[in-house]
């Protein structure tokens, strides 16, 4: 049985972050979920590329060269092609600070890192269905 890429009709999420294994990890399993993914590993990057390519989910590590997670969330949320966009933030820096923090600028969910699998592609799918 072979496995078919994502249709035209797939959802897009921009996956960023700056550590190239967890970026590889994690836009493998946005992928098994049958979205089209594009990577990036800086925040300003990040903020350029979802402006152009208008992704329905964008998941962001909070800590990346060029502009923080929590400085593109914010960016989003302010430019009006993007304000709509779902927002995953990913973090390391401890759960009680993200739970915080990540509402703040505007995030619809996080995930502390690290983290399972299932849990990732929990959130994902339910900020695409959303």
């Amino acid at each position: 049985m072979t496995q078919q890429g994502p249709n035209e009709s797939a959802p897009l999420v921009l996956v960023a972050d700056d550590d190239p294994e967890i970026l590889s990890l994690v836009s493998t399993q946005v992928r098994r979920l049958g979205a089209k993914v594009i990577e990036v590993s800086d925040g300003e990057i990040a903020l350029k590329t979802a402006k152009a390519e208008r992704p329905k989910v964008v998941i962001l590590d909070v800590m990346m060269p060029g502009m923080s997670g929590w400085e593109v969330c914010r960016a989003l949320r302010e430019f009006e092609g993007t304000q709509n966009v779902r927002v995953l933030m990913l973090t390391a820096i401890g759960e009680r600070l993200n739970e915080m923090t990540s509402p703040l600028y505007g995030a619809d969910a996080y995930l502390d890192k690290p983290f399972e699998f299932d849990a990732l592609q929990t959130k994902v799918r339910e900020l695409i269905d959303s």
